[in-house]
Parts: structure tokens; C-alpha cells; sequence
């Protein structure tokens, strides 16, 4: 049974930082993406960023790009999301999914690409 579980979200300040993690298991497909997704309220889920397993290719949202990095770390079948100098709009509860395939439409963060979900983690940004 694939499990992806989130952990790490909470309240921060503006300006600050906070690492969300994603730990993956039972997933055995060979070349896959870990997709980090958001959604706030009232709004549409959203894709933030993901990493391909096959090379590290990684995909960033146009509105984090420079303040979020996406990492994994394969000996812990873990990947995180170090967010930096975050703003009340980054407020949303924030998803890691997983795709059995790394495709053009996954690493540009199509939701559609995603089977498997966690069930996600809060983020607030106080202003």
C-alpha cells in the first residue's frame, strides 16, 4: 500500500521559514515524481513544485520560485520543501502526492498526473 504522510506544517511569521516533509512508502515504481501541491481556502489546489526520481529534475511554481527549494532524500524515501521568506498568501494546506511516471505533464505539475496523496499539512503565515 503506497503511503505518503506530511508532517512539519504550522504558523509562521512573515518573512520566515519552515520545512515541510513527505515520507513515501510502498511505492515501487522505478522512475517517479514527488509533487508538493497546496490548496487555500476558497481556492483550487494548486501545484507548488516536484522532483523527478529519474534525474532530479525539479519544476517551481512562477510564484515560489526563489524562496522554495525541493529535495529528496532517497535513503529516507523522504522529500522536503524548505520554504523561505514566506508571505500570507503561501497559507494553505500544503499536499505531497506521487506519480509512477515522471512525464512532461507531471513535472509541470499536472494534478491529474498524481494517484497517490497524503492528507496534508497546515501552513499560516501571519502577517
Amino acid at each position: 500500500e503506497v503511503q505518503l504522510v506530511e508532517s512539519g506544517g504550522g504558523l509562521v511569521q512573515a518573512g520566515g521559514s519552515l520545512r515541510v516533509s513527505c515520507a513515501v512508502s510502498g511505492f515501487t515504481y522505478d522512475d517517479y515524481a514527488i509533487g508538493w501541491f497546496r490548496q487555500a481556502p476558497g481556492k483550487e489546489r494548486e501545484a507548488v513544485s516536484c522532483i523527478s526520481s529519474h534525474d532530479g529534475t525539479t519544476y517551481y511554481a512562477d510564484s515560489v520560485k526563489g524562496r522554495f527549494t525541493i529535495s529528496s532524500d532517497n535513503g529516507k524515501n523522504t522529500v522536503y520543501l524548505q520554504m523561505n521568506n514566506l508571505a500570507p498568501e503561501d497559507t494553505a494546506v500544503y499536499y505531497c502526492a506521487a506519480a509512477g511516471f515522471p512525464s512532461t505533464a507531471a513535472m509541470s505539475g499536472s494534478l491529474a498526473e498524481y494517484d497517490y496523496w497524503g492528507q496534508g499539512t497546515p501552513v499560516t503565515v501571519s502577517s
